[in-house]
């Protein structure tokens, strides 16, 4: 019998589902994108005080965000992410800056790590979006060493990027098999997936600085060609579907605007979430 044949009902969707969500990563330039999310990324990594020689994992790394600037002040660190393209991409720059990080392509709800092999577990923006957050959340806390720590950076529903994940479900509906992403931005909830694995969890409410020195109009542009969820939503629609999109979030990116001289200056609220490994 086949591997194919032994599948329950429910794993070759979720296969389907993991199959699309890889494809959505890996549209647009993911790399290009996140230069303009350096400086919160490096806000949120200050705040954590990596010590040198700490061994850390970064769960859903993107380009290399985080890993590659705490490689650089000697922390021993091993970057995961569902997009080959962006593990390529996080190597090609780890080798260009001289810095030793090792980089591969891996799901956040399958961690291929030895129990208690990290002291630092932490995911910028990454696992909230892996379908099945009970599997991510007990991988976190597998990988993570008694008395290390696991934090966490997610959009939160209310926010401006959680605004905009509501605005993209209404023209483009997400698969019956997604739990929200945003769930993870929620206190209780992440309290509920963590609890039984932590000694200490702190939630913090932070602002995501995001600018950009073009108009609401270019952003939303910006992000259709280089954001994947974006990019990929799009796509979906045809010509009437995409004009009703853009309106809506022109609409979202105008109404929280903070600059006045043609550029656009978001605080986009994410929960931080920073936990002891039991």
């Amino acid at each position: 019998m086949t591997t194919a044949e032994l599948e329950t009902p429910m794993e070759a969707p979720m296969k389907e589902l993991k199959a699309r969500l890889k494809a959505t990563w890996m549209a647009g330039d993911y790399g290009h994108f996140a230069t303009f999310m350096e400086p919160g990324a490096l806000e949120f990594l200050a705040r954590l005080s990596v010590v040198p020689g700490t061994r850390m994992l970064d769960v859903g790394c993107g380009a290399g965000q985080i890993a590659i600037p705490a490689a650089s002040a000697a922390v021993r660190v091993t970057g995961v992410d569902i997009a080959a393209n962006l593990i390529e991409q996080a190597r090609t720059r780890a080798r260009a800056v001289g810095v030793d990080a090792h980089f591969e392509e891996g799901d956040a709800e399958m961690l291929a790590f030895g129990d208690a092999t990290f002291d630092l577990v932490v995911s910028l923006i990454g696992a909230m979006f892996a379908p099945r957050p009970d599997k991510v959340a007990a991988e976190l806390l597998r990988v993570c060493r008694p008395g290390g720590r696991i934090a966490m950076a997610n959009w939160m529903p209310e926010g401006h990027v959680g605004q905009m994940f509501k605005i993209i479900g209404q023209h483009v509906p997400p698969s019956p098999l997604m739990v929200s992403p945003l769930k993870w931005g929620d206190d209780a909830t992440v309290r509920e997936r963590l609890q039984s694995g932590v000694t200490s969890l702190v939630t913090t409410m932070r602002l995501y600085p995001m600018r950009y020195p073009f108009p609401p109009a270019d952003v939303v542009e910006f992000f259709r060609a280089y954001y994947g969820p974006t990019n990929r939503a799009f796509a979906a629609l045809d010509a009437t579907g995409q004009k009703a999109l853009r309106h809506d979030l022109e609409q979202l990116w105008s109404a929280n605007n903070r600059a006045r001289d043609g550029a656009t200056h978001v605080d986009a609220e994410y929960l931080e979430v920073v936990a002891i490994r039991s």
